[in-house]
């Protein structure tokens, strides 16, 4: 059943456990992110990134995620990811996304308060759920390009007065993470503290973006400390290439369903790290 992600991370955040939201990049990862998740019988939160538009349009995104979470036997919430402007996450709204995420954290405090409450209404008014993120979670060794590279720590007292602002549905926060692979690092150091401040301060779930390459143990106690929905990405192309090499796959059929055997391996061991105790 295709829902938005009210009620699936209220449950988290009750529950003190968290979701994987991985991003698909074609029919075949969407496929395989909904099966597994069906196998399990656990809720799944299907994202789809702004920065991922060259490899599949906003339109295709929509049609496969709708299609997909509708006839699924668990819950799924079409989501889209690092939105990065009112006219993309508009349309991605009108074509079914159940739920929607406002990326202005390299913006002030005030213009990010401004685009994120304007998104809120808009989305809000088609039953559609608003993450947005303040402080900032840079980029590690990836494809995916982003304005700024450095992490900036999300502050507690200032994250508490941007959802009272907005009336946002979610809050990405950081805490030491970064996007794709980390740079001379195999695990970072996560600020723990500065979760369960945050965790302790703010009434909506909370976001880690970044998850990739964190560690299961770092990974783990995000979900079972405050955390409620973990982005993944790059360790499901990190899976699927090493599956094909393992299989050493010799055509594109054999390619194909080495790299879907890597990707369901992959999330299937997340749902395990990101449940509660």
């Amino acid at each position: 059943m295709l829902v938005n992600t009210k009620e699936m991370l209220e449950n988290a955040r009750q529950g003190t456990y968290a979701l994987p939201a991985p991003d698909f990049v074609d029919l075949d990862s969407a496929r395989v992110f909904v099966k597994t998740a069906e196998r399990l019988q656990k809720p799944l939160i299907l994202s789809y990134a702004q920065a991922l538009e060259n490899m599949l349009s906003l339109e295709e995104a929509a049609a496969i995620g709708c299609l997909l979470g509708r006839e699924s036997s668990v819950p799924v919430a079409l989501h889209l990811d690092h939105g990065m402007d009112r006219e993309f996450i508009g349309r991605a709204i009108e074509l079914g996304f159940t739920s929607v995420m406002i990326d202005a954290s390299d913006k002030s405090f005030e213009e990010n308060v401004r685009c994120t409450s304007e998104i809120v209404r808009l989305a809000h008014d088609s039953n559609v759920t608003v993450e947005a993120e303040i402080g900032h979670v840079g980029q590690g060794d990836n494809f995916a390009s982003f304005e700024n590279s450095e992490s900036v720590y999300t502050m507690p007292e200032e994250a508490a007065e941007f959802v009272a602002q907005t009336e946002v549905d979610s809050l990405a926060v950081s805490i030491g993470t970064v996007h794709g692979i980390y740079k001379n690092l195999k695990s970072p150091v996560l600020s723990f503290d500065c979760l369960h401040k945050l965790a302790e301060k703010i009434q909506v779930p909370l976001v880690l973006h970044g998850g990739s390459g964190t560690g299961d143990d770092n990974l783990h106690r995000c979900a079972v400390e405050g955390i409620s929905k973990i982005n993944i990405f790059t360790d499901f192309l990190t899976a699927a290439m090493e599956q094909i090499q393992k299989d050493s796959a010799a055509d594109y059929l054999a390619v194909k369903r080495a790299a879907n055997r890597g990707m369901a391996d992959v999330l299937e061991h997340y749902y395990s790290v990101f449940a509660g105790n």
